[in-house]
């Protein structure tokens, strides 16, 4: 019957089957997470990681939705006006085996589906101690918290009435088309903060302007998992919003030549994703291009620009680029650290090992020591 379902006779036909061999219907983990509890909402952007002992596992974060909570604003075209991210299930990429941890135990809808199916759920405390280091604050509640946030930022009854500062979440250029630029995430320091965080975080623009007003944050460790913190520029001074580096990037004529060149030889020049990034009191952009050949499916990564809002330069990578932005706002001088004479070409080489170093770091999943590279 397998053989059939699946058009494959090695089904049929191998000698590898022993009575303990088993076979995963359903293998796409979102329709094997929704087959199990199909009355709880998923975030469209699974993830894995990988444990300490090696294996490998599947987070998917589940939320609670209503759409008849009470004087309650509904999103989604209506769809839902309540939504708690309260369950993380963890899926074994192995066997598929599936864990359904309840991270919000103040949510009372989550308790009472708890008292329903008490096989099911389980206590957060529960989870493995290495699978909670790789929990993350999902972007699909994000933005939900983000949209209404722009309204509801607004606490005098009369501005709010009249939407004098609503805020927009600002758009991007993507390869060659603007799209509206979706939350991100990064490791970095907060403002008045004593050590790197791993946050997910989006910039706002005023509803008629393309400057950046306020960045939203939420924060993804322990224990501060959860928090959201909105940081507010002035509006007297200018910040640079996405669009505005984007055009900057289009007037450069350096960069303009080189995406001219890249375009006559056939191939596809491909900009990605804009990343806005806070540096103690300042702002960094930073946004990657790639070049994919006619023949070629997967973008190669040949430039970064950078920029910091009155400066904009484009280098081999980052560590090229970083190099060139400092060196055009200062000249090259020396400077005294810790007993050492170090000139400032030293200080961008350093700090870019910190940023290969810290890179590597994320890439084996361990995000502590991320934090202190």
């Amino acid at each position: 019957l397998f053989s059939i379902k699946y058009s494959n006779m090695q089904i049929l036909l191998t000698t590898n089957l022993t009575p303990d061999s088993r076979i995963m219907i359903n293998r796409n983990i979102q329709e094997r997470v929704n087959k199990v509890a199909p009355f709880l909402g998923y975030d469209k952007d699974p993830y894995i990681v990988i444990s300490k002992e090696g294996k490998l596992f599947w987070m998917q974060d589940a939320y609670t939705i209503s759409s008849n909570y009470p004087y309650s604003t509904p999103v989604k075209g209506g769809y839902f006006n309540y939504i708690r991210n309260s369950v993380k299930v963890v899926i074994d990429a192995y066997n598929g085996t599936m864990d359904f941890y309840i991270i919000d135990q103040k949510d009372p809808v989550v308790n009472v589906y708890q008292n329903i199916f008490p096989q099911l759920f389980k206590n957060f405390d529960q989870m493995p101690d290495d699978l909670k280091e790789h929990i993350r604050y999902p972007k699909d509640l994000f933005q939900i918290q983000a949209e209404l946030y722009s309204t509801y930022h607004m606490m005098d009854p009369d501005v709010f009435y009249n939407k004098e500062d609503y805020w927009n979440t600002p758009n991007e250029i993507y390869a060659e088309n603007e799209i509206r630029m979706e939350p991100y995430y990064i490791v970095t320091r907060l403002p008045g903060h004593e050590r790197e965080e791993f946050i997910l975080m989006t910039p706002f623009t005023p509803s008629t302007k393309n400057n950046m007003i306020a960045w939203l944050a939420a924060k993804n460790d322990q224990p501060d998992y959860g928090n959201l913190i909105v940081y507010k520029f002035p509006k007297e001074k200018l910040i640079f919003g996405p669009m505005q580096i984007e055009a900057r990037i289009d007037q450069d004529s350096e960069i303009s030549q080189q995406l001219t060149l890249w375009g006559q030889k056939g191939s596809t020049v491909i900009r990605g994703n804009l990343l806005v990034i806070p540096v103690e009191k300042s702002i960094i952009y930073v946004e990657p291009l790639y070049l994919r050949a006619e023949t070629g499916e997967i973008p190669e990564l040949k430039r970064v620009i950078v920029s910091n809002g009155s400066d904009v330069v484009i280098g081999n990578n980052l560590e090229d680029a970083l190099e060139k932005l400092f060196m055009r706002t200062f000249k090259e001088r020396e400077i005294v650290i810790t007993g050492e004479e170090k000139t400032l070409k030293d200080l961008i080489k350093e700090a870019a090992e910190y940023y290969e170093s810290a890179q590597e770091f994320a890439r084996e999943g361990n995000w502590s020591k991320y934090g202190e590279e």
